[in-house]
């Protein structure tokens, strides 16, 4: 493993520790200026993800309504009631965007697929890098707030959908995440500057509750406004 990896992922709990679990149940207030723009203001304001540890796997309850539930995979998202009736399906959600401008409307299938991908990239993180198919490596540190954080360059292997194949993860001198830097390919390489603190032990894991997600320029350095995404995340809890 890259020492980089390894540090941090000591410093998160150990991966004998999160390779217990099998299931994090997350509640979660999600808003920001993404939202406005695609014309699905509100839709995740106040809602429970869980995710499955061990594949790439995200439900989102409740979803629009008291019953319904979406429920994300790479291959597929759907909208079902309690019973498993389904309501709405799309296949291959990826290739949807075809065509679309940053400014092109969403609708509910659109916020599942981009809502599970991201959320679940968060939520595994940075334990996810140690799967087979990652590729890691330390890059030149970043200086921010008065700290050095070193930086992991992680390629992501083609059976994990994320923001984009090649993302980088910043981390202070204690091992935590501090920032995680990406494009999102479904918005036209749009760049995200995922901000990470709050840090509190769930379990013996460590997890931040707070995640703030800005652009950067040509110099990665963050754009203050508008805040395109903001992640508050309530009681966490895995199984």
């Amino acid at each position: 493993m890259n020492d980089l990896l390894a540090f941090a992922i000591e410093a998160h709990g150990g991966l004998e520790r999160w390779n217990q679990f099998r299931r994090l149940t997350a509640e979660v207030a999600i808003g920001g200026a993404i939202w406005q723009v695609k014309e699905v203001p509100g839709m995740l304001a106040r809602v429970t993800f869980e995710i499955d540890t061990r594949e790439e796997r995200l439900t989102i309850a409740p979803f629009q309504a008291p019953g319904r539930r979406a429920l994300f995979v790479p291959e597929r998202v759907w909208i079902e009631k309690a019973d498993g009736t389904r309501l709405a399906s799309r296949d291959n959600p990826e290739a949807f965007y075809s065509g679309h401008t940053v400014a092109t409307p969403w609708d509910a299938l659109n916020v599942i697929h981009f809502a599970g991908k991201a959320m679940w990239t968060y939520l595994m993180s940075p334990f996810l890098y140690t799967w087979p198919g990652f590729e890691t490596e330390e890059i030149a540190p970043w200086q921010e707030d008065g700290e050095v954080w070193r930086r992991l360059k992680v390629t992501f292997p083609d059976s994990v959908a994320s923001h984009t194949k090649t993302q980088i993860t910043h981390f202070g001198p204690d091992g935590l995440m501090r920032r995680h830097d990406y494009t999102v390919d479904i918005l036209g390489g749009a760049p995200g500057a995922n901000y990470v603190s709050g840090y509190r032990e769930v379990q013996g894991i460590r997890m931040p509750t707070r995640r703030r997600v800005y652009a950067y320029d040509e110099a990665m350095r963050k754009v203050p406004e508008p805040l395109l995404v903001s992640i508050d995340f309530g009681r966490l809890t895995f199984d």
